[in-house]
Formats: structure tokens, sequence, C-alpha cells
């Protein structure tokens, strides 16, 4: 079943159990879907559904830093609820572990020796870890591994 199926037949069961938090969230999840869809005039593959939860989650984080930040406790509770139903969509999360592993992997087949081979390191790393790790986070790791 591909991704986006799933997410529908999840709006489903959650229309039938009336879970509002849950629908809200997978509601506004199909919309952005829908939206890419329309805007590139393309129906999205897997990758594609999965780059907009990337998207969806990585906002959602940024929002509830936002509303800590401004002391807006109720907003923060909405939008973890509402993050924790679209997180479930996001394959497993690797190591940190894992994820050195990959980046020792990639520093070794592409050669890099300096700071300034980072774009090829990172690259080779993303096409492999897309979806499984927090970019971000791994470009921090690359930088600290490459400067040593």
């Amino acid at each position: 079943m591909s991704l986006k199926q799933a997410i529908a037949d999840d709006m489903k069961s959650a229309m039938r159990e009336r879970d509002s938090v849950r629908l809200e969230a997978v509601r506004m999840l199909r919309a952005a879907i829908q939206r890419k869809e329309v805007d590139d005039q393309t129906e999205l593959d897997d990758a594609g559904v999965l780059a907009i939860v990337q998207k969806m989650v990585k906002q959602s984080c940024e929002s509830i830093k936002q509303f800590t930040s401004g002391d807006r406790l109720d907003l923060v509770e909405k939008e973890q609820a509402s993050l924790e139903h679209i997180k479930v969509y996001l394959p497993a999360q690797l190591s940190e572990e894992q994820v050195q592993t990959f980046i020792q992997q990639a520093i070794t087949e592409t050669g890099a020796a300096s700071p300034g081979d980072m774009g090829k390191v990172m690259g080779w790393l993303k096409p492999r870890l897309n979806g499984q790790a927090d970019m971000g986070q791994v470009s921090q790791q690359v930088k600290v591994s490459l400067n040593s």
C-alpha cells in the first residue's frame, strides 16, 4: 500500500472513530499533498509524499519552539498532538551510531578530507538517509567529522 493510500485510510479511520485531533492532523497532511500535486500537475509517489511529511514535521517543530518562547502552552500542546499523528508516516529513525557509520562510509567513498568537501559527503548521504535522520543534525556531524 502506498503512503498516500495509508494516509487516506487513516483519515477515514479517524472519521469513524471520531478522533478529532488525528483527523485534523491527517486532513492538513492530505491538503498539503493535494496542493503540491495541483501546483506541480503531477501525481506524487511515496518519495514525494515523504518529503511533504518531513516538511510538515519540521514546520511543527519550529511552531512548537515559537509557541514555547511566546508562552502559549495551549498551542504547544495542540501542535505536539498533531505532530505525533504526522510522525507516524516517517520511516524508522536511525540511531546516532548508525548515522555516524554512514558518515564515515561517505567520507571514505567520496575521499573527503576537508570542510570544503562537505557538499560531496552530503550529496552521498542525502539519498541514503532520506527520512531516516534529521539532515540538519547530520550536516552538523559531518562538519565535526571533517574538521577533526
